[in-house]
């Protein structure tokens, strides 16, 4: 498989749509396309490492989650089903059930005393994950309004994890055309999402 390092050509850059990620998993699943396995990997294995980045695994431990969540796409894919969710959201909930079984291998053993804890977290509600994917979907509808050059900018920044320098250096772009951009595309997305932000 190789490392999650490796830099992005012009193609990796362009967004699939959400049919076409589905279609991918389905040759998996009907072929076992290495072709469009590789695919899905180059275009998902950067963002699910970045994703598991933001719950503090380093990024050691997120690229290896990262190459066990598409394994596991690779293993499951015949239970995809796009009527019941969009590619990205069945492949993120894989990871995210990942990072979530790693954490709780790392309490197995370790006593916890939850009373006396102050991080303890009350239980998620049950209707969390149905706003959580109502969220996602008025996320995603708002992204559709930014221009391609705000979108590209939003993407390497928010969902690849870059810095702004390094965005400016991959697009060849002044760091302020990048900062500017990035601004200008929130303001759009606070807009259209005020009551979510």
């Amino acid at each position: 498989m190789g490392t999650l390092h490796n830099r992005p050509t012009q193609t990796d850059l362009k967004a699939k749509s959400p049919a076409e990620l589905a279609r991918l998993i389905e040759a998996v699943a009907a072929r076992q396309d290495r072709e469009a396995f590789a695919s899905l990997f180059d275009h998902f294995a950067p963002r699910i490492k970045a994703f598991l980045m933001r719950t503090n695994l380093p990024a050691a431990g997120a690229e290896e989650l990262a190459q066990e969540a598409l394994l596991t796409v690779w293993r499951k894919a015949p239970q995809f089903d796009r009527d019941r969710a969009g590619a990205s959201s069945w492949i993120f909930t894989i990871a995210r059930n990942l990072r979530i079984d790693s954490a709780r291998r790392e309490q197995r053993g370790k006593v916890l005393d939850l009373e006396a804890s102050e991080d303890f977290e009350p239980p998620v509600p049950p209707d969390a994950e149905v706003m959580a994917t109502e969220r996602d979907t008025r996320v995603r509808a708002a992204l559709e309004h930014l221009t391609v050059e705000q979108l590209r900018v939003v993407r390497l920044s928010f969902f690849e994890g870059k810095a702004h320098g390094d965005i400016a250096t991959e697009l060849e772009l002044p760091l302020g055309t990048v900062k500017s951009r990035i601004r200008l595309a929130m303001n759009r997305l606070r807009d259209l999402l005020g009551d979510l932000t």
